[in-house]
């Protein structure tokens, strides 16, 4: 006979998880909610996510259904059917969108009749509907990299998280993921939109898929921890910036990992350190190879567009290293207009009280000559590259001496700079530049303002 023991264990857990079918969308285009729950019902609230939370739509009662979760989930996608789809109505602003999605019921049939509620997030991007009418800027925000470090389903494309720590090699978007907005690009996004800023939104992959949205901009950006790139994504913006369009690296351990995308976009392949077991590296063509774009086999170094790479860089106050250290920059140029208003004196530091020098960083190979550091321009630095400040910081040996050309021992500089070539590049080399805007760091706002101002032609 079944004791009440064993019926409470029959009670089936209150769950819900969902996501969408793309990562962004224009206004008029469909988004489907691919949403597994156990309930019979759930609700689905939308918020855009910005200075403010600004909810812009409420569903309740969509009927619920119990979807399985492969065992592939983690690089194939988990494969969900659609619940429910809504098409983004033209009123709906550029901008990152949270979906919240909760579910409840009242426990057991017979016993534990208890009030119970669950609740996930999902998150998409609008578009804009007319890129570049409202602004000259355009934010492409880092979803590479929040699928690059999303467990969900048991793997990543890290180990240290990964189910018996073991690291992925393909990651699908087909799955429920939180990302990393909230790290670094939500604060950049509060502090340019109180400051009058408009910003128009795009993923990491409209580079590639939609490229055609860059002749819009006057402006792009990355900004926090923009680590995964394509071929087609460096190509696109290569070309735009040869073209006389400007960007401007926010961000740190930027365009560090070559990925390569499949299923039209909806995952990522990066083999990493484990490079040799790349499909691609049984062939003649190395070029997608997908490892540190620095490789000496793929031979196209980040510093090629960012200016800086993370070969030269490291951490700072992160994976032990300097974790004595103050988090400021050395200014070494003053006079440069990247620095106007600020006051600053030559070898005078900025940014500590926020620790804007922090996390990951990138630099270039310098010398210095006449007490100021200048490119080498061995590492792929472009000509022109003006070294504007500088802070030490160095990899952990784990996380590079996998690498049969590293120098063992080495200690780089996070190298904030800037170059001119066809359009105008500059890099804060940093991913945590936007936690002295979080903090009212004064000069560092004057400079994310002369920079916005000066490559957005805003007046």
């Amino acid at each position: 006979m079944a004791t009440l023991s064993q019926t409470e264990n029959q009670i089936r857990p209150l769950y819900i998880d969902g996501y969408t079918d793309q990562l962004s969308y224009a206004p008029g285009e469909e988004i489907a909610f691919n949403v597994s729950t156990s309930a019979g019902q759930y609700s689905l609230e939308i918020a855009r996510i910005g200075a403010t939370r600004e909810v812009v739509f409420n569903e309740s009662g969509i009927p619920g259904q119990a979807q399985p979760i492969p065992i592939n989930a983690s690089s194939h996608g988990c494969g969900w059917e659609p619940t429910y789809q809504l098409k983004v109505p033209e009123t709906w602003q550029s901008g990152y969108y949270e979906g919240i999605l909760r579910a409840s019921d009242g426990g057991g049939d017979t016993i534990y009749r208890n009030h119970r509620t669950a609740e996930s997030s999902l998150f998409f991007i609008v578009r804009a509907a007319a890129p570049g009418t409202e602004t000259p800027i355009l934010l492409q925000l880092s979803t590479n990299t929040y699928n690059a470090y999303n467990n969900w389903g048991g793997f990543s494309l890290y180990g240290y998280h990964g189910q018996n720590t073991l690291q992925g090699n393909r990651v699908s978007f087909n799955r429920p993921t939180g990302g990393i907005f909230r790290n670094w690009e939500l604060p950049f996004i509060v502090w340019a939109e109180q400051n009058g800023y408009t910003l128009d939104y795009a993923a990491n992959s409209d580079l590639e898929f939609h490229p055609e949205i860059l002749a819009h901009y006057k402006l792009v950006l990355s900004v926090g921890h923009d680590e995964y790139w394509s071929a087609p994504m460096r190509d696109n913006l290569e070309a735009y910036v040869a073209n006389g369009g400007n960007a401007a690296f926010f961000s740190g351990n930027s365009v560090c990992w070559q990925v390569r995308s499949e299923d039209e976009g909806r995952a990522l392949v990066c083999w990493k350190q484990s490079f040799n077991l790349d499909p691609i590296y049984k062939t003649d063509d190395y070029s997608t190879l997908s490892t540190l774009w620095s490789h000496h086999l793929v031979d196209r170094p980040e510093n090629h567009l960012t200016g800086v790479g993370f070969l030269q860089g490291g951490y700072h106050l992160s994976h032990g290293q300097f974790m004595d250290g103050d988090g400021a920059y050395t200014a070494h140029r003053p006079e440069h207009w990247v620095f106007e208003g600020t006051d600053l004196k030559r070898d005078e530091k900025f940014g500590g009280q926020n620790t804007i020098v922090g996390y990951e960083c990138d630099g270039c190979e310098f010398t210095i000559k006449d007490g100021l550091p200048v490119p080498t321009y061995k590492d792929g630095t472009p000509e022109g590259f003006t070294i504007l400040a500088t802070a030490p910081v160095r990899w952990h040996p784990d996380d590079c001496e996998w690498y049969e050309r590293w120098e063992k021992g080495h200690t780089g500089a996070a190298t904030m700079g800037i170059y001119t070539k066809g359009g105008t590049v500059f890099t804060a080399a940093t991913t945590d530049w936007s936690h002295g805007l979080a903090g009212g760091d004064a000069i560092v706002e004057r400079i994310t303002h002369n920079v916005l101002k000066k490559l957005a032609d805003l007046r």
